[in-house]
């Protein structure tokens, strides 16, 4: 991040002052330390946070059509939005100096607090307009009865390149919920067009709608869908609860999409196809989920979840519009993964110009304290700054061909099958959740090392010939397994940050079909010191039976028995591709481009660095393909976002 003078001598101190820790030595009791001794201990470097204090939910972000920079926005500090521009997704600079603010509270509209909001690119005069939620009393829980005009939705427009948002003088230009319904929530506007909607609603190409999250008390948690045909912005009609969901029900049995809880937050929806970005493609939403864990406790909010789901817009009986999902799951399996907000990435931008990407959806998710706040007692004064945004991800419609068509498809889940398939063989249809293929090719850029191909079938750790020297790589694998460990005990992946006393283990297990994250011993600090969460993190993702890709993927009757025969013998379980990074203490872990894991680690010895196979001994499995990318942050600029 470019630095002000100011935030360079903040930084100086905080740096000086974690100077005297010795890392060899036991960690004491990490409250004792001074004030920002802990600041660069933990602190990521290729990830988007502040130069100090607190960072909140990303929203307001926007492609700049005059610069051709994207801006990423987020609360910062509970006083309002902050933000960073970048021209490739990489090297992020703050918008203010310090990481000041782009709007705060205190307006006519918003007196108590700024909300969540997004940005139309070329609004009001043809300028970045943001549609923020505009507080005007607190508390607001949906565990509370709610203040009706509480939460509204404002305009503020930026004329100065994104560095201010004006609010415009006017009132607010949705006051309030819609009426005679209780709401537990109305807030976060997100703004979109959708193709779909427009031939719906017989409404112009183009335009603008927004939805705003909330839910209603004792019916469950929905969406409020408006729609704008006003070239100011501040007539916006409501076309009803477009979805809704009864409270704390699931999806399916909730296996792939935890549960809708009783509040939705950060509602985003918008079109994909195979390619990225298509406002004409299949509708999805990504979404955050308020629940609780019984009993529920008045303003407390025990469950989130980041979810995303995929459906089919149409109208009722009645006329009204309304979006049924087909399918739904996890954008974040992580407990403190919330608060997702994307924006759409045109191709004549300058980070899609560079790299020669197509229109696409960059989502960046908020990753909130440890065990989203229950591993209370964190040393945040020693630190001096909490929480970041994860990876920026390109979401893209996920296609898996040569699919065996047994039991493992037909399962209401966060897969379909997709139209047009039949016979032996089918294809399934998800979400694609990848890393942004700019920040990808950054910290990937140079190979330190690789690892021979193993197979294991006894219990095992075994460690590298060659781990990496610092806290800051990427690690990818391919695991294999036989079809015979789909029923077993099987547990097997990879210690990293590995010492005698300290080590984090990444692993695949069959008896729940999930990615686990054991960070029962991640870190020596949590012996000593409050807060340094160790809960176990875990996400779901099903390895289907596929074929070879010349299986011709149809039923063999009669005379082509043999043929059905040798089909059969093609068929084997989907490898387990992973990708792991981890910038420092971030812990990012992908596979097979639709599942995403994140989490804190903090080790706490400098000596633990190393990475093994592990393999519980059950089965066998193969780990090929074994790279590992060391030191990404060396080519950043010191005045990058993520120093």
């Amino acid at each position: 991040m470019k630095s002000s003078v100011t935030r360079m001598g903040i930084v100086a101190s905080l740096v000086a002052s974690a100077a005297a820790q010795d890392y060899n030595e036991p960690p004491p009791d990490l409250s004792t330390l001074p004030s920002g001794s802990l600041f660069e201990t933990w602190r990521p470097k290729i990830h988007v946070l502040p130069p100090t204090g607190q960072i909140g939910d990303p929203c307001a972000h926007f492609p700049d059509p005059e610069t051709g920079l994207f801006h990423v926005g987020f609360l910062h500090n509970g006083t309002g939005i902050s933000a960073v521009q970048t021209a490739d997704l990489v090297y992020y600079y703050d918008v203010n100096p310090g990481g000041g603010y782009t709007i705060v509270a205190g307006g006519a509209n918003d007196p108590v607090a700024v909300f969540d909001g997004s940005v139309i690119p070329i609004g009001v005069d043809d300028k970045p307009t943001l549609f923020y939620t505009s507080v005007s009393s607190l508390p607001i829980h949906w565990t509370l009865p709610y203040t009706r005009g509480s939460e509204s939705q404002s305009l503020a427009v930026t004329y100065d390149q994104g560095h201010s948002f004006t609010k415009l003088d006017q009132p607010p230009v949705i006051p309030e919920p819609p009426a005679g319904l209780d709401v537990t929530g109305f807030r976060d506007p997100y703004v979109f067009q959708s193709g779909p909607l427009d031939s719906t609603l017989d409404s112009a190409d183009g335009t603008w709608y927004a939805v705003v999250s909330g839910g209603q008390h004792d019916v469950g948690p929905g969406v409020f869908l408006y729609r704008n045909e006003n070239p100011d912005f501040d007539q916006w009609d409501y076309l009803g609860e477009w979805w809704q969901e009864p409270a704390n029900s699931t999806w399916g049995n909730g296996d792939w999409a935890k549960r809708w809880g009783y509040n939705f937050e950060t509602v985003n929806f918008l079109g994909l196809d195979e390619m990225g970005y298509n406002p004409d493609g299949e509708t999805f939403a990504t979404l955050g989920v308020e629940g609780a864990y019984a009993p529920i406790q008045p303003s407390v909010t025990s469950m989130h979840a980041q979810l995303w789901a995929a459906g089919s817009i149409s109208t009722d009986d009645d006329g009204n519009v309304t979006f049924t999902p087909s399918m739904a799951g996890a954008l974040d399996w992580g407990q403190a993964a919330y608060a997702g907000a994307g924006k759409v990435l045109p191709k004549d931008t300058q980070p899609s110009q560079q790299s020669g990407a197509p229109d696409r959806f960059i989502s960046y998710i908020w990753l909130n304290e440890d065990e989203f706040g229950a591993a209370t007692g964190f040393p945040a004064d020693q630190q001096g700054w909490q929480n970041a945004l994860l990876l920026p991800r390109e979401l893209s419609v996920k296609t898996i061909p040569h699919v065996v068509n047994n039991e493992l498809v037909q399962e209401q889940a966060s897969w379909l099958v997709k139209d047009g398939s039949d016979g032996h063989c089918v294809k399934l249809q998800t979400l694609g959740i990848d890393i942004a293929r700019e920040t990808y090719a950054a910290m990937t850029q140079t190979l330190s090392s690789t690892e021979d191909d193993r197979t294991l079938t006894d219990a095992a750790i075994v460690p590298f010939e060659q781990s990496p020297s610092s806290r800051f790589f990427v690690l990818e694998a391919q695991l294999s397994f036989p079809s015979s460990a789909r029923d077993s005990g099987l547990q097997s992946g990879f210690q990293i940050l590995s010492s005698d006393e300290e080590y984090t283990t990444i692993y695949y297990q069959f008896s729940n079909e999930s990615i686990i994250i054991d960070r029962s011993h991640t870190s020596a600090a949590s012996q000593t010191t409050a807060g340094m969460g160790t809960s176990p993190e875990a996400g779901r993702l099903r390895l289907f039976d596929v074929c070879s890709e010349h299986c011709k993927c149809k039923h063999k009757k009669g005379a082509e028995h043999d043929t059905e025969r040798s089909v059969h013998h093609d068929e084997h379980m989907e490898t387990l591709d992973l990708t792991i990074v981890v910038d420092n203490s971030m812990l990012e872990v992908y596979a097979n481009s639709r599942f995403a894991l994140s989490t804190w680690v903090r080790p706490w010895y400098s000596r633990s660095n190393e990475i093994s196979f592990f393999h519980n001994g059950e089965e066998e499995v193969t780990f090929s393909n074994i790279k590992i990318f060391d030191g990404f942050t060396e080519g950043l600029p010191t005045t990058s976002q993520g120093y």
